[in-house]
């Protein structure tokens, strides 16, 4: 199984077009949205090419591949014209015998992730690259593809079952680490 991780699109045209380009690109099974579909958020500055009604008009199509998890910009609002879920604050797959928690990362998940015996968490909501091993969890943030901070390089990543890969958009390999 191979999974397309992105998280915070943030109502992107531009994202929303390179995530379908990218999961056709790199024959994907799953696209992962760790939260922020549409809104781009008081805190966050006007993404290039904001469109929340395009960003629909190319996700929807799409609805049969996607994994969708609750972030602190989505609404129900947004629920009302996206055709995937993205009401559920928490989501756990399986790969590799290892429990995955999907979640944006505005909420505190160390309660869920003793209680759900998880293996790795994947998030987003900070807008930082992260792989960073913790006691037994991995956890992993592929950055945003629309508005990243710290290195201000947008990113997204490849999950499969052997690693994790943060590439930026221009298909660099940024962070790599087997699992």
């Amino acid at each position: 199984m191979k999974y397309l991780v992105v998280a915070d699109i943030h109502g992107s045209v531009n994202s929303a077009k390179l995530i379908s380009d990218l999961y056709t690109k790199h024959k994907c099974n799953k696209i992962i949205i760790l939260g922020d579909v549409l809104y781009h958020g008081p805190r966050n500055p006007l993404p290039l090419s904001y469109d929340p009604k395009q960003v629909i008009e190319i996700l929807n199509p799409l609805k049969e591949h996607i994994i969708a998890i609750r972030g602190n910009c989505d609404s129900e609002v947004d629920q009302m014209v996206l055709e995937f879920d993205i009401m559920q604050d928490f989501k756990i797959i399986n790969l590799k015998e290892k429990n995955i928690l999907l979640t944006h990362g505005h909420l505190n998940n160390d309660k869920f992730i003793t209680e759900n015996d998880i293996n790795i968490m994947i998030s987003g909501h900070t807008h930082l690259k992260l792989i960073q091993q913790t006691d037994n969890v991995l956890f992993l943030n592929p950055s945003s593809i629309t508005l990243a901070k710290g290195d201000m390089i947008n990113s997204y990543a490849l999950l499969d079952n052997d690693s994790f890969t943060i590439y930026d958009l221009k298909d660099n390999a940024l962070n790599r680490i087997t699992m």
